[in-house]
């Protein structure tokens, strides 16, 4: 039997299912805090926001997870880092971490002509349709995931608010706690579940940085010494940008042509920089209602996003 401050692993959806059902008839929350894994204090934040989200006795599952439908074939799955050990070692030290659900694949499915072994192997996947018993049945969110990343991502948000939405249905949350680096994504969250009736409260996690400004990413691994350095002026445009904001220079399109030059003289290949409407990802003109500036840039071959929210005076 595991020690009080180490998770237990869960790996089968039913069996996952099972524990939070239990852990509720003990009149604990369940909290869920999901992650693809290669954990930092990012995530370790938002551990920490389920914890303090819960009035009374907490069963908190964090699942680590690489969601294989949020990527393109031109896209970074096969080098997504990983460090399960790793990651099983620093959520044993938040000590208040009861399970960690990491399934194999959450798109296999057996079949009668191919039988899946323990690995999954002979299985159907969402990335092999050819036999027709693939999965098929998806989640858009269609406004929201329109412009931001979901421009020049177009499968990305398909696929998370899909995965999101099994995890909901397997772990039966009654809390879940998402980071707001990942704006357009929280955001998307938050609409799915009141559009589809999930009886979760969303919560939105803030930015952590690193102490040198660089929003957290388990991508930041990739970036050598150089390109980080040249990565520290998204953060800087975008404090930048807020000051500028909230001193009466509101005007968006001035806003975005100054990050914009900022991120190109520093090397960087801006993907866009947009200002929108916190909820609505509307695009804005000015910055007269809460406000969000996000920016998406590739420093090397590493795209990395982040946002500053903005706050206007009433």
């Amino acid at each position: 039997m595991a020690a009080p401050s180490e998770p237990e692993v869960i790996r089968d959806k039913a069996a996952m299912r099972a524990w939070s059902r239990r852990r509720r008839a003990e009149g604990k929350t369940v909290a869920f805090v999901p992650t693809m894994g290669f954990l930092h204090e990012g995530h370790l934040s938002l551990v920490s926001t389920a914890a303090a989200a819960c009035a009374g006795p907490a069963a908190i599952v964090v699942s680590i997870y690489v969601n294989p439908s949020q990527f393109a074939p031109t896209e970074d799955l096969a080098t997504y880092p990983s460090d399960f050990a790793g990651d099983l070692r620093k959520l044993a030290a938040t000590g208040v971490v009861a399970a960690v659900f990491s399934p194999p694949d959450l798109y296999f499915r057996g079949s009668a002509r191919r039988p899946a072994d323990a690995s999954g192997n002979g299985a159907i996947s969402c990335l092999d349709e050819a036999g027709g018993d693939g999965h098929e049945t998806w989640i858009r969110v269609e406004q929201l995931e329109k412009g931001l990343c979901g421009s020049s991502r177009p499968v990305f948000f398909r696929g998370v608010a899909t995965v999101v939405a099994k995890l909901f249905n397997i772990v039966e949350p009654d809390i879940a706690v998402f980071g707001k680096k990942d704006y357009q994504q929280w955001r998307i969250i938050c609409r799915m579940v009141r559009d589809l009736d999930f009886a979760i409260e969303i919560i939105g996690s803030e930015i952590v940085r690193e102490a040198d400004g660089l929003a957290m990413s388990s991508r930041n691994v990739h970036l050598s010494c150089g390109e980080r350095q040249k990565a520290l002026s998204i953060s800087r445009s975008l404090a930048n940008a807020k000051t500028a904001a909230l001193s009466g220079n509101n005007h968006s399109q001035q806003i975005k042509d100054q990050i914009v030059q900022a991120l190109t003289e520093a090397g960087g290949r801006v993907d866009y920089v947009e200002i929108v409407e916190q909820e609505s990802l509307v695009p804005v003109e000015r910055i007269d209602r809460p406000s969000v500036i996000c920016v998406a840039a590739w420093f090397g071959k590493v795209r990395l996003i982040d946002n500053i929210e903005i706050q206007v005076p009433s």
